[in-house]
């Protein structure tokens, strides 16, 4: 029988070492997001400046919403299993894509269609 639930396909240490990069990510992101803030508190500079800094905001709170939704799938112990097909997704690619909810059957499926 193959284990499909959980993050079990993934050791201790590996999850661990997830973990942590995932919120290393998060630090330096909200970070970021601090410093766009202020950038925009200020208020000087030109339209085409604002526009740009509102796409950059957007952007960096998306991409803290998905490290802490990836969080939270490490705490609920979903994390690391594909969306599709529940499969465990390999830690050679959570490793260069953290974020990853697909694996890579399901992960082309989704691209081809």
């Amino acid at each position: 029988m193959t284990e499909t639930r959980g993050t079990s396909h993934l050791s201790s240490v590996q999850l661990q070492t997830l973990r942590q990069d995932l919120q290393e990510q998060l630090e330096r992101r909200s970070r970021h997001v601090l410093g766009l803030r202020a950038e925009a508190e200020d208020g000087s500079g030109a339209d085409d400046t604002w526009q740009e800094l509102l796409v950059t905001l957007t952007a960096a709170d998306r991409a803290i919403a998905e490290l802490t939704q990836a969080l939270e799938r490490i705490e609920a112990g979903t994390y690391g299993r594909c969306a599709r097909c529940e499969a465990g997704i390999p830690f050679e690619r959570l490793k260069i894509r953290p974020l990853a909810r697909y694996c890579i059957g399901c992960q082309r499926h989704a691209e081809a269609a």
